[in-house]
């Protein structure tokens, strides 16, 4: 079966960084684009960004542009999102997901995605 398990989660200062992990198995990881969202308390679940099969393009939401990068290693079935200059407002549950099939990378929406992991805690302190 699928499944997604984050990783890298933590404490850090404003201003600090942090890198997520999330290792997939059960499924041809190559074959599929690879989300990372996040959901704050109180908020709902938003994207923060994306990656092709191959890696070769990236999308990101507004709010992480330039500060943070997603990357994948097929070899490994592992996506990865590199987070610097970090900021409280940063703070969330971090989830990775693997895009359906047939969607694209500019699909923003959590239905666009058909699996997740169960997420790892990212703290910001100020």
């Amino acid at each position: 079966q699928v499944q997604l398990v984050e990783s890298g989660g933590g404490l850090v200062q404003s201003g600090g960084s942090l890198r997520l992990s999330c290792a997939a198995s059960g499924y041809t990881f190559s074959n599929y684009i690879m989300g990372w969202f996040r959901q704050a308390p109180g908020k709902e679940r938003e994207f923060v960004a994306s990656i092709t099969w191959s890696g070769a393009s990236t999308y990101y939401a507004d709010s992480v542009k330039g500060r943070y990068s997603i990357s994948r290693d097929n070899a490994k079935n592992t996506v990865y999102l590199q987070m610097n200059g970090l900021k409280p407002e940063d703070t969330a549950v971090y989830y990775c997901a693997r895009a359906r099939p047939g969607s694209t990378l500019y699909k923003v929406q959590p239905l666009s995605y058909d699996y997740w992991g169960q997420g790892t805690q990212v703290t910001v302190s100020s």
